[in-house]
């Protein structure tokens, strides 16, 4: 693609991203105003105008649990993360708590109902701990990018079991929590199958600068996506959270090396597509 039909694609992609914001959001801010158990639509909405504004092909196998509660514990490559999933079905999303000072990524977080966690301190990893149970027990299914950071798209780092753990508060009326693994790895890129390289220059991790990211992102093409949904792991009042931690993450690394050599695990359409 020429630079200038890269400018082109881009600024009409953040034109379009625009308008779906102020056509949806007002509504949303009445929703969340109202605590209304539909405050998951307008976001899903967004999310599945977003990935044909931006050209993301999203490809799913496996499927979400239809059990409650729910903590979805995925692998983290990229912003993208967030709007390939939010394209799937209404959720919410766990975040470091700066991403709520964040100019438009902040606004549009808080607008997602949002999860912010500070993970430097102890005291505020378990308060937000709680608030991730009182959303789980209202049935809203939850998005842990459990490693706590992203990587560079063809490894999965270690994951952290704190916050998984707040599924555990979760438990209602002696039935288990599920715990779903859940990998994210990105696959082609203006159709043509992308190697380490590429998939590193679709990740956005370490010290990368946002504003660059993103215009690289929308100037440079389609890209497709592969979303890999793992057996379900149910979280009872005796389950160990370091374990069931580490079952999730051996599941994620299972299914994100099977998606980098090509052999995913059988598709099966996700509920509400």
């Amino acid at each position: 693609m020429s630079r200038a039909l890269g400018v082109v694609r881009a600024v009409g992609t953040i034109a379009g991203l625009t308008l779906t914001t102020a056509l949806l959001f007002p509504a949303q801010w009445v929703l969340l105003k109202r605590r209304s158990a539909h405050a998951g639509a307008p976001p899903w909405w967004w999310h599945r105008t977003a990935v044909r504004l931006v050209g993301l092909r999203v490809e799913t196998h496996g499927a979400p649990a239809g059990q409650r509660p729910l903590l979805l514990v995925a692998n983290h490559v990229s912003w993208l993360d967030i709007v390939v999933l939010g394209s799937l079905m209404p959720l919410s999303f766990v975040a470091k708590a700066e991403v709520a000072g964040w100019p438009v990524f902040g606004f549009l977080a808080r607008m997602q109902r949002t999860v912010f966690v500070d993970r430097t301190r102890r005291t505020a990893t378990r308060g937000a701990a709680g608030d991730i149970a009182a959303r789980l027990r209202r049935g809203d299914p939850i998005v842990l990018f459990a490693e706590g950071t992203s990587s560079n798209g063809a490894e999965v780092l270690p994951f952290r079991s704190a916050l998984v753990g707040a599924s555990q508060q979760a438990i209602a009326d002696g039935l288990p929590a599920m715990v779903q693994p859940v990998s994210i790895v990105y696959t082609r890129r203006n159709g043509l199958p992308l190697g380490r390289r590429g998939r590193a220059a679709i990740a956005w991790y370490g010290d990368m600068e946002i504003a660059g990211h993103l215009w690289g992102v929308l100037a440079d093409g389609a890209i497709d996506a592969l979303v890999s949904f793992g057996e379900p792991i149910a979280f009872g009042p005796d389950s160990d959270r370091k374990r069931v931690t580490a079952t999730a993450e051996a599941a994620v690394r299972a299914m994100t090396a099977a998606a980098l050599a090509g052999r995913p695990q059988p598709s099966v359409a996700p509920p509400g597509r």
